[in-house]
């Protein structure tokens, strides 16, 4: 899904997130690849399902995001699995730390895109859901589907 006017082609999105978590705000983010994980990335083989982030020494690290190995890398190829450092600003960092210890919020990737020739990552300030607010999420979008359905219905005839 490339947007010819802006420049930026998803290759991979975290569908789980919105459905788990309330997004509180999202911030864009760099990040540290390898030449054969930028080749992977761009052939679209990066699963972020069950990634998050954390702030270790001033720095956010991404976890358990797979990148595919790359299948003409070789032994330039590194392991799938690896932490892989986030690019930010020093004071969006801190921002980020001082709302997470006092406040209880995680840090979730919602994407990864290419915008022009860099692999950039969307990640969320996140509070997780409880189960009734899935049921009241899950409840709002049926209701509006058979809104939808009878809208269309209507103007049918």
């Amino acid at each position: 899904m490339a947007d010819k006017k802006t420049g930026i082609k998803t290759l991979a999105q975290n569908k789980k997130a919105r459905h788990e978590y309330f997004i509180i705000e999202t911030f864009e983010a760099g990040i540290e690849l390898f030449g054969t994980e930028v080749k992977s990335v761009r052939q679209g083989k990066v699963n972020i399902a069950d990634a998050y982030a954390s702030i270790d020494n001033g720095e956010i690290i991404l976890k358990q995001m797979n990148i595919s190995p790359y299948d003409h890398g070789n032994i330039f190829n590194r392991d799938p699995m690896r932490e892989r450092r986030l690019l930010m600003h020093k004071r969006e960092i801190l921002k980020l730390a001082g709302q997470i210890k006092l406040q209880g919020y995680s840090l979730i990737p919602l994407s990864v895109y290419l915008k022009g020739s860099l692999v950039k990552v969307s990640i969320a300030l996140c509070k997780g859901k409880k189960l009734y607010d899935k049921r009241e999420d899950i409840a709002k979008r049926d209701a509006k589907r058979n809104i939808d359905r009878a809208i269309k219905e209507h103007n049918r005839y």
